[in-house]
């Protein structure tokens, strides 16, 4: 192995164990954590590729035979409890045909050198092989941070190796077709790893999906998207085989798809990796490979792996308990039941215990010899550290045979004295440098054509859960800057010295707070009312208690957690605008006092983060269905609130009031249009003209339904919807009545203006706009309908 000059390793890092809360190009904010590259030389590389290339081959075959002949278990060359007794052997699996024999299509093997020089397998990765996406996320940092040297080391280029994944993928569909499509399947934001599947589906240009995307028709996957059904050919998955399908494998799964299994039998679907494959990634399988490479390659592993025993075997069962303590035990397979207290059983207080576990049941335990790590240089705390490094490659099966990334992620151990690296405890990463002799070949993930590319003015059909995600994110937007206004409005007006004589004039926008949730019978509460300081600790709860169903730090917190539902279908900067906003909201340290007037500047800043979000989502996004549904949902929501609130106007006795009207004017930041306007104290015909009838105004409540009806206008469905309950019929019942609504009745009037016609007419918008979000909910997010698109390819 070669090693830069320090001075090329201080580089920028990021800590992989924080992955889900940056995005991909934030890691330079992370440049103190000492992010370096380790460098391999090409004989030494060239070793470890035919190794690895040897090893991935020789697993497939094992997969291939323990779902299929089963001669090798038969021939006692692999033990009968070795494979039916793992959970991971996954039985309505078996004789489900792959696509060119190939179960592992993706395969990643976990390396470690020792100070000896020589390199040992530590564990193989068949399931999901994790960290491919880091590893490019680490070369894309250190290509811009260490040009020079990245350039004057012929560093082999990591691009080759994902088009040949996406060719493989492409191979993989069982129609043929132009149009393949390839699905991601994640298990959610939640994950661990969400962050380098939602970066690895951009790159590669794949649609990332979840289960509930997915559904099996007449034994065909089908996407769930706003024109219908359209059909799937092969999901490179990410989620572990047996959530797969909650109807054959795990039936307590919430993140596969019901019936999927079935439609592999049928042959209609790819799975990569193929269910089952976690099989081989059992560590009792190390000690059966040199005979298996023999038998099956008859070739001898060219790459070792780690000292292994299984316990199943009677004379390795006698080898670990003779040197108990000179080993690493740890459970052989993945078994539910025995990790629940794995961490005290494979303590070395409990070595008794353990002895028994294992003569009671030898088949559920493995153990290997303790691997002493090679070290290599890493920038940490302003000094260059010796720390522990394990390596992470990475394989795609072709047509030609398996090719090996050329790079890999480097891991490194949090502090010394350790063998154990992970990143979910403090590791952290290195790019991996595989350098060549000779210049290497530039390439890139982007095809060059001199043939005419058709042009596309959209983009693929947005899936239904997206559209849903868009339509919720736009309504809690705009339901943070409602609350937002609501509460700077209150708080501005609110009077210590005199809160039992403002409270009249505040009741409006209380009872509109009330209604919204984020007050609680505020009017029932004599005490509240009478004492001037637990009004205000209750605006400022409404504001900053994240316990607090309906209070704006809890609206901002569901707003980003839709954000990350959303994250690889937005830009860098919107996510930026969404996740500053809880920065924000941050209750004071040390128990320090929080005065209103702190509580206002807050939520000015809250509108200001607000209105980049939504100036980001109008002048970067493109007019396609995403945008659509989140402006949509953004209208619905404040068609709503505007609603409340003129309804709690009107039934308030001091409707009229020129302080009420002015702070109806102030949250519907309408003040400056009708001061220009009118030349008058806040009248109560003007006010209500402007902020409900008047469609020039974008904050009146017509505007909000004129522009849902042109939303509507361009959604597939609606075109052939009849039904009196559709949503179309809605809007045009609700524009036609606001259309004929005159609001100079009320000057006429001295109270009850809330049973005016112009009050009626609110109180039925408010009733009519629960159905239409109920009515676009059945329409776009449910499907059972296949899309004429998907009835042509099937």
């Amino acid at each position: 192995m070669r090693e830069l000059d320090c001075a090329h390793v201080l580089e920028c890092g990021h800590q992989c164990a924080a992955v889900g809360e940056v995005s991909e190009y934030d890691f330079c904010a992370l440049v103190p954590q000492g992010l370096g590259a380790f460098v391999i030389a090409p004989d030494e590389w060239s070793k470890l590729e035919t190794g690895l290339i040897q090893r991935a081959t020789l697993l497939n075959k094992i997969l291939a035979d323990c779902y299929g002949n089963q001669d090798l278990i038969r021939s006692r060359w692999l033990s009968p409890a070795l494979v039916f007794a793992q959970p991971d052997f996954l039985r309505p699996c078996h004789n489900i045909r792959q696509a060119n024999g190939n179960f592992l299509h993706f395969y990643a093997a976990d390396l470690a050198r020792s100070p000896d020089g020589r390199w040992w397998v530590i564990s193989d990765r068949t399931q999901i092989p994790t960290g491919a996406g880091y590893a490019l996320a680490n070369r894309l940092i250190t290509s811009r941070i260490l040009p020079e040297p990245f350039r004057e080391n012929n560093v082999h280029r990591l691009a080759g190796f994902f088009r040949a994944a996406q060719n493989t993928l492409a191979q993989l569909a069982p129609r043929p077709s132009e149009n393949t499509r390839v699905v991601m399947l994640t298990p959610g934001p939640h994950n661990e790893t969400y962050f380098e599947q939602a970066y690895l589906a951009r790159y590669l240009g794949y649609m990332l999906v979840e289960g509930q995307d997915l559904t099996v028709r007449d034994n065909h996957v089908w996407l769930k998207t706003l024109s219908g059904l359209e059909r799937v050919d092969v999901i490179l998955r990410r989620v572990d085989d047996d959530f797969c399908d909650p109807l054959e494998l795990r039936n307590d799964s919430m993140l596969g798809v019901p019936g999927l299994v079935e439609a592999l039998r049928a042959g209609n679907v790819t799975v990569a990796n193929a269910l089952g494959s976690g099989l081989v990634q059992s560590p009792a399988f190390m000690s059966f490979l040199p005979g298996l490479c023999r038998h099956l390659l008859s070739e001898e592993l060219k790459l070792p792996s780690v000292a292994t025993w299984w316990c199943g075997q009677k004379s390795a069962q006698k080898h670990v308990l003779d040197r108990l303590d000179k080993l690493v035990v740890k459970p052989a397979f993945r078994n539910y039941a025995l990790n629940a207290d794995a961490e005290n059983l494979f303590a070395a207080a409990n070595r008794d215990k353990l002895k028994q576990r294992i003569e009671f049941d030898p088949d559920q335990f493995v153990a290997q010899e303790r691997v002493e790590f090679s070290t290599a240089p890493t920038w940490e705390n302003g000094a260059l550290v010796s720390r522990a490094v394990g390596l992470r490659v990475y394989l795609v099966a072709t047509p030609d045979g398996y090719r090996v990334m050329p790079g890999g992620l480097t891991r490194v151990l949090p502090e010394s004295g350790k063998n154990f690296i992970s990143m979910q405890h403090g590791g952290t990463s290195k790019d991996t440098w595989i350098v060549s002799e000779t210049p290497v070949e530039e390439i890139t993930l982007l095809h060059n054509t001199n043939q005419n590319v058709e042009l596309r003015r959209t983009g693929n059909n947005l899936p239904s859960r997206l559209a849903d995600n868009f339509f919720w994110l736009g309504r809690y937007s705009e339901r943070a800057d409602a609350t937002a206004r609501l509460l700077r409005t209150t708080l501005l007006r609110f009077n210590p010295e005199r809160n039992g004589g403002a409270l009249p004039l505040l009741a409006p926008l209380l009872q509109t707070l009330e209604t919204q949730g984020q007050l609680t019978n505020i009017f029932e509460q004599k005490d509240l009312r009478q004492n001037a300081e637990a009004f205000e600790a209750e605006l400022l709860a409404a504001i900053f208690d994240p316990a607090r169903g309906g209070s704006l730090r809890h609206t901002i917190d569901n707003l980003q957690r839709l954000a990350m539902f959303v994250r690889d279908r937005t830009s860098n900067d919107l996510w930026r605008a969404i996740s500053n906003l809880d920065e924000r909201l941050v209750s004071p340290a040390n128990n320090s006092v929080l005065l209103a007037g702190d509580a206002v500047g807050a939520l000015n800043e809250i509108l200001l983060g607000l209105a980049a979000f939504h100036g980001l989502a109008r002048e970067n996004m493109t007019r396609a269905q995403a945008w659509r549904f989140l402006d949509m949902g953004l209208r619905l929501e404040r068609a709503v609130y505007l609603c409340t609130l003129l309804n709690a106007t009107l039934r308030s006795p001091e409707a009229d009031n020129p302080s009420v009207l002015e702070a109806v004017l102030d949250v519907a930041d309408s003040s400056i249009t009708y001061r220009s306007r009118y030349t008058l104290l806040p009248h109560i015909p003007a006010v209500f003209d402007l902020v409900l009838l008047d469609d020039k105004n974008p904050r009146s409540v017509l505007f909000q339904i004129e522009q849902l009806v042109q939303h509507f206008s361009h959604l597939p469905l609606e075109r052939e919807a009849d039904q009196p309950d559709s949503g179309k019929n809605i809007l045009q019942e609700c524009r036609a009545r606001l259309t004929k609504t005159d609001t100079r009745e009320l000057a006429s009037l001295k109270n009850n203006w809330h049973a005016s016609q112009v009050g009626e007419v609110i109180q039925q918008t408010l009733r009519d706009l629960p159905k239409l979000s109920d009515a676009i909910a059945a329409a776009y997010f449910a499907h059972s309908a296949i899309s004429r698109t998907g009835r042509e390819n099937v």
